[in-house]
Protein backbone atom coordinates (compact mmCIF):
# COMPACT_ATOMS: atom_id res chain seq x y z
CA UNK A 1 0.00 0.00 0.00
CA UNK A 2 2.68 2.21 1.12
CA UNK A 3 4.47 1.64 -2.90
CA UNK A 4 0.92 2.20 -4.17
CA UNK A 5 0.55 5.62 -2.22
CA UNK A 6 3.83 6.80 -3.72
CA UNK A 7 3.02 6.20 -6.91
CA UNK A 8 -0.39 8.39 -6.61
CA UNK A 9 1.76 10.95 -5.09
CA UNK A 10 3.72 11.05 -8.43
CA UNK A 11 0.62 12.40 -10.16
CA UNK A 12 -1.41 13.94 -7.27
CA UNK A 13 -3.79 16.10 -9.70
CA UNK A 14 -4.84 12.34 -11.75
CA UNK A 15 -5.50 10.55 -7.83
CA UNK A 16 -6.61 13.07 -5.92
CA UNK A 17 -9.06 16.23 -5.77
CA UNK A 18 -7.67 19.18 -5.89
CA UNK A 19 -8.61 22.67 -5.39
CA UNK A 20 -5.62 25.12 -6.48
CA UNK A 21 -7.55 27.63 -4.64
CA UNK A 22 -6.63 25.91 -1.15
CA UNK A 23 -3.40 24.07 -2.09
CA UNK A 24 -0.74 23.07 -4.70
CA UNK A 25 -0.43 19.53 -4.37
CA UNK A 26 3.17 19.62 -6.04
CA UNK A 27 3.99 22.36 -3.82
CA UNK A 28 2.54 21.65 -0.76
CA UNK A 29 1.15 18.15 -1.04
CA UNK A 30 -1.69 15.98 -1.02
CA UNK A 31 -3.81 15.86 2.26
CA UNK A 32 -3.37 13.11 4.97
CA UNK A 33 -7.51 12.76 4.61
CA UNK A 34 -7.50 12.05 0.83
CA UNK A 35 -4.97 9.74 1.14
CA UNK A 36 -7.19 8.28 3.44
CA UNK A 37 -9.80 8.17 1.64
CA UNK A 38 -8.26 6.29 -1.77
CA UNK A 39 -6.85 3.59 0.87
CA UNK A 40 -10.26 2.67 2.09
CA UNK A 41 -7.87 2.64 5.39
CA UNK A 42 -7.99 3.41 9.09
CA UNK A 43 -6.84 6.98 9.58
CA UNK A 44 -4.36 5.72 11.98
CA UNK A 45 -3.52 3.26 9.66
CA UNK A 46 -2.68 5.58 6.78
CA UNK A 47 -0.78 8.39 9.05
CA UNK A 48 1.61 5.44 10.30
CA UNK A 49 2.11 4.72 6.70
CA UNK A 50 3.09 8.48 6.13
CA UNK A 51 4.96 8.15 9.46
CA UNK A 52 7.40 5.40 7.88
CA UNK A 53 7.71 6.84 4.52
CA UNK A 54 8.79 10.62 5.70
CA UNK A 55 11.39 8.53 8.03
CA UNK A 56 12.88 6.89 5.59
CA UNK A 57 12.84 10.40 3.48
CA UNK A 58 10.77 9.63 0.60
CA UNK A 59 8.01 12.26 1.41
CA UNK A 60 7.93 15.51 2.85
CA UNK A 61 4.97 16.66 4.97
CA UNK A 62 3.61 20.13 5.50
CA UNK A 63 1.10 21.28 7.91
CA UNK A 64 -2.02 23.58 6.81
CA UNK A 65 -4.04 24.50 9.37
CA UNK A 66 -5.10 21.07 11.31
CA UNK A 67 -3.84 19.12 8.38
CA UNK A 68 -0.70 17.22 7.42
CA UNK A 69 -0.29 17.56 3.62
CA UNK A 70 2.63 15.03 2.18
CA UNK A 71 4.29 15.38 -1.00
CA UNK A 72 7.31 12.88 -2.57
CA UNK A 73 10.66 14.01 -2.37
CA UNK A 74 12.15 13.33 -5.75
CA UNK A 75 15.39 14.14 -4.82
CA UNK A 76 15.74 11.40 -2.62
CA UNK A 77 13.64 9.01 -4.08
CA UNK A 78 16.10 9.38 -7.29
CA UNK A 79 18.77 9.17 -4.90
CA UNK A 80 17.77 5.83 -3.71
CA UNK A 81 17.27 4.13 -7.12
CA UNK A 82 20.50 5.33 -8.09
CA UNK A 83 21.70 3.40 -4.84
CA UNK A 84 19.35 0.15 -5.80
CA UNK A 85 21.21 0.73 -9.07
CA UNK A 86 24.54 0.46 -8.17
CA UNK A 87 23.84 -2.66 -5.82
CA UNK A 88 23.34 -1.10 -2.01
CA UNK A 89 24.40 -3.23 0.06
CA UNK A 90 25.70 -5.82 -2.06
CA UNK A 91 27.71 -7.85 0.01
CA UNK A 92 31.75 -8.40 -1.23
CA UNK A 93 32.84 -12.18 -1.22
CA UNK A 94 35.06 -13.04 1.45
CA UNK A 95 36.15 -15.93 -0.13
CA UNK A 96 35.44 -17.21 -3.52
CA UNK A 97 32.29 -19.35 -4.22
CA UNK A 98 32.06 -22.80 -5.00
CA UNK A 99 32.20 -24.33 -8.83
Amino acid sequence: MRLQVLSWLREPERHFPVDPEMTDPRAVGVCVSHIQAKTGLAQSTVSTYMAVLERAGLVRSTRVGKWTHYRRDEERIAQLFEQLRHGVGAPEPTEPLPS
